[in-house]
């Protein structure tokens, strides 16, 4: 079965391919520096936060 790499769009074989969905480790490493960027994001509403954010990321609640 052939597939489209959804980075570079370069046509691949799904079977004989170990990145896939990806026509490369290449192509692999953009999509998961874009993830890790923050520029993917699932859609969702917004979550209001009743506490503070902690350096390390986790809220910290008011007591």
């Amino acid at each position: 079965m052939k597939i489209r790499c959804p980075i570079c769009k370069t046509e691949t074989t799904w079977e004989e391919n170990p990145w896939r969905p990806f026509c490369s480790e290449r192509c692999k490493l953009i999509d998961l520096g874009t993830w890790a960027s923050e520029e993917y994001r699932i859609p969702g509403a917004e979550i209001d936060r009743d506490g503070e954010e902690t350096p390390d990321g986790r809220l910290q609640e008011d007591s």
